[in-house]
């Protein structure tokens, strides 16, 4: 090593020894250089090795403060670059809008896999077969109007994903999707097919579409063991428990698979959920 050679690197860090120091690896370090964040103090030009010294060091301490914040680097450079406090406090302003979106995002998502688990563990601990009397409460749900067969799985997806169609990336689907029979169809005994596919939305869905909201409703519900297209029987034994207690349909059926092909690759574990609106038959 020559003396010029010491005279330059005195004092300095070798990368990677700043490496070690900050829990980064070299070619992280190298990155931030390709990016024009880090530039090191000197480098030598027959062996190519990069030192550090204090004003790296500091630089690197900042984008390790602002990293933990989630600025993207090519706002860290903008920054580290120029040192312009009016530029670090609309930077910050903004990184604390998308950190308040993002917060409201996750409790969106929070809430909806606290519903699927309340579902899951209903569908679980559930009395199968059996019809009870609920007071289901106020509703609101995007629904596509169009007849569909349960055995036609293309034709149930198509419908599906028009309903899905040109939603937010943050928009999460889990377990609130279901198909419908008109009142008037169940009332004469007809369960051939579908009439509606439906969304239901939590009060703080942003859908973008027609929303509908259902009044809050007596209801008859039965879970049963398999899919859509084990469901018609069990239509038929809702309809008889409406017939002999002097009830009649008032809404359209709300059939919702709780366990499904998503959740087991075992058919015996499936179960399915239908809801019908009911009021005393005039």
């Amino acid at each position: 090593m020559t003396d010029t050679h010491a005279e330059y690197t005195e004092g300095l860090l070798r990368i990677g020894e700043v490496a070690r120091l900050f829990n980064l690896s070299v070619g992280t370090l190298r990155h931030y250089e390709q990016m024009g964040l880090l530039e090191p103090a000197y480098v030598d030009a027959a062996s190519g090795y990069r030192y550090y010294g204090a004003r790296q060091l500091s630089t690197l301490n900042t984008i390790s403060h602002l990293r933990v914040l989630d600025l993207p680097l090519a706002q860290i450079r903008e920054f580290v670059t120029t040192r312009d406090v009016d530029l670090m406090q609309r930077q910050l302003a903004q990184q604390q809008e998308l950190i308040e979106r993002k917060r409201r995002e996750l409790e969106r998502v929070s809430r909806k896999i606290d519903n699927r688990l309340a579902l899951l563990r209903g569908a679980l601990d559930a009395e199968l077969d059996t019809i009870y009397e609920v007071n289901a409460p106020e509703l609101r749900c995007a629904v596509l109007r169009e007849r569909v067969n349960p055995t036609d799985a293309y034709a149930l997806e198509w419908q599906i994903r028009q309903l899905q169609k040109g939603q937010h990336e943050t928009f999460v689907f889990l377990g609130n999707l279901g198909v419908g029979i008109a009142p008037e169809r169940i009332a004469t005994g007809d369960f051939d097919g579908y009439d509606e596919v439906f969304l239901l939305l939590d009060d703080t869905d942003d859908y973008l579409g027609d929303v509908e909201v259902r009044p809050a409703a007596r209801c008859l519900t039965i879970s049963f063991r398999g899919t859509h297209g084990q469901a018609a029987p069990h239509y038929e034994q809702l309809l008889s428990y409406m017939r002999e207690r002097d009830l009649t349909p008032a809404g359209p059926s709300r059939e919702i698979a709780l366990i499904d092909d998503i959740i087991s690759d075992d058919p015996t574990t499936y179960v399915t959920q239908i809801t019908v609106p009911v009021i005393t038959s005039k």
